[in-house]
């Protein structure tokens, strides 16, 4: 028996390992689907794997690390030789989500992301700025390495960080809301989340598709998901809406026709992230809003109880 549990802790840390590896490598190639060429280097507008590291260090804690090298290092094989220059980029994949993970943890950052201040932390403290990190060690190892001109330096690592940032604030958050999911038993609210699910869809599809300029109509529908299903319906939301603008922006179809490549990635970077924000820091706010009316109702029924109590009775006749 003592065997048995002194075994368990390794295999269970080794297995979760193995799985981030897998869903990062896996993410990855999903990834690389809807991948750019700018300036002679291959980014992608979205970059998955940094997501899922970032939720697996908040399920799992610093430790399953190894499993983020392992699937960046399987993700820069897919692509090419693996060399010794390239051990600087993934370390910067490592680095990024660990430095994420220890400044969410610093303010105190609740998964749950059920106040205003976690959705704000998650987008500057594990997006916006330690992004910054593997973006600077991936496009620095090409500099150096001769694989990057330097002129051409600014316009990867801005396409690298965006990527990356984009990857936190629309993955990770999808993730966090399928940990604890909560599905809804009234068949009204079932038939709405259908009825979102096909609006989102289909209005999306629409607007990325017309050669009018009508990328903001997304935004009602992601503000829908948000204060009727909080996380768990604007994350997905959220992300499907990033998904099928990166479908039409690589295929320069819509309002994504007719445009450099420069001004392409600017207006879809400028609308996932637009879209990201509007849906996770909403969701958020509705969400503490929420729960703060809940206790608010708790210390009333509290209070009515007590005052029910104190209360004399009239003496009976």
């Amino acid at each position: 028996m003592m065997r048995t549990v002194e075994w368990r802790g390794p295999a269970l840390a080794l297995s979760r390992i193995l799985a981030v590896a897998a869903a990062y490598y896996a993410s990855a190639r999903l990834g690389l689907l809807c991948q750019v060429v700018v300036e002679g280097s291959v980014v992608t507008p979205l970059w998955p794997p940094t997501g899922i590291a970032l939720a697996a260090l908040l399920w799992f804690g610093p430790r399953i690390w190894p499993g983020i090298a392992v699937g960046t290092y399987l993700t820069i094989e897919n692509l090419s030789s693996f060399s010794a220059a390239d051990v600087g980029i993934v370390a910067g994949n490592v680095l990024a989500p660990l430095c994420a993970y220890a400044l969410l943890r610093l303010v105190g950052f609740r998964p749950e992301l059920d106040r205003l201040r976690d959705g704000t932390a998650l987008v500057f403290l594990g997006g916006l700025l330690p992004m910054l990190i593997s973006a600077g060690t991936g496009c620095g190892t090409l500099l150096l390495t001769g694989n990057l001109p330097a002129p051409n330096f600014w316009a990867v690592w801005s396409a690298w960080w965006t990527g990356d940032t984009m990857g936190v604030l629309l993955v990770t958050p999808l993730l966090l809301a399928l940990r604890r999911p909560r599905l809804p038993r009234d068949p009204y609210r079932v038939l709405e989340a259908v009825a979102l699910a096909v609006a989102t869809a289909a209005g999306t599809i629409l607007v990325t598709r017309s050669t009018l300029s009508l990328l903001f109509l997304v935004f009602p529908l992601l503000i829908w998901a948000a204060v009727r299903f909080q996380l768990a319906g604007s994350a997905p939301c959220a992300l499907l809406v990033s998904v099928l603008a990166i479908s039409a922006a690589t295929n320069r179809v819509g309002p994504f026709a007719g445009h450099t490549l420069l001004e392409i990635m600017v207006n879809l970077q400028a609308l996932n992230g637009a879209a990201a924000l509007t849906g996770l820091l909403l969701a958020a706010l509705v969400t503490e809003q929420n729960n703060v009316r809940m206790k608010i109702e708790e210390v009333c029924e509290d209070l009515a109880e007590v005052v029910a109590h104190l209360t004399p009775r009239k003496p009976a006749d």
